[in-house]
This record gives structure tokens, sequence and C-alpha cells, in this order.
């Protein structure tokens, strides 16, 4: 028996050196895979914007938050699929109260 859907929100940090193509790339990339598994709900698309800090002598991020519902099993593989994708240089998955 599958266990209902759960609300999650995730941020993901992508690079910008690799121009607005690669970005936008990025960001479908993991939209449809968020599709494949659960349901978006929305995506806000934050922009580029300094970092606190450098992230791999880099001084930019483009900021991408989506909000979805999925099974809970596949958090883990979204996390997975962020950490080996070339590109994407911090991201973050929270589950959302209800």
């Amino acid at each position: 028996m599958s266990r209902p859907n759960a609300s999650y929100e995730t941020v993901m940090v992508i690079s910008t050196k690799n121009g607005e193509e690669a970005t936008a790339a990025i960001v479908e990339k993991f939209k449809k895979l968020i599709e494949d598994n659960g349901t978006v709900e929305s995506v806000d698309d934050w922009g580029k914007r300094r970092l606190a800090y450098e992230i791999e002598d880099e001084t930019e991020g483009h900021y991408v938050l989506v909000n979805f519902t999925c099974p809970p099993e596949f958090p883990a593989e979204l996390d997975r699929i962020y950490k080996i994708t070339d590109g994407v240089l911090r991201s973050l998955i929270v589950a959302k109260d209800k």
C-alpha cells in the first residue's frame, strides 16, 4: 500500500557561468523530473542573486523555488540527482507542515 503524497518545497541555486540557456535547461530538467514523480504546485524564479559566500569560485547564483507534492520516497532521489548534476551549486528540500 502506498503512502499519501506529502508537500515539499525545494530551492536550487544554479551556476550562472554557463549562461541563461544552460540555467533554463537545468530548471526545466528538474521541473520535469518533479512532474514525472509528483505534482508541481508552483515555480518561483527568483533570478540571479549575489551569494552570501563564494561557491566554487562563483559570487552569483540563479535561485529557483519549487513547491510540489510527491510520495515520501522521492525527495531522497531528487537530492541524489541534484548532487550529481553539473551546474547545481546548492539545493535544499524541505517537507512542509500541513
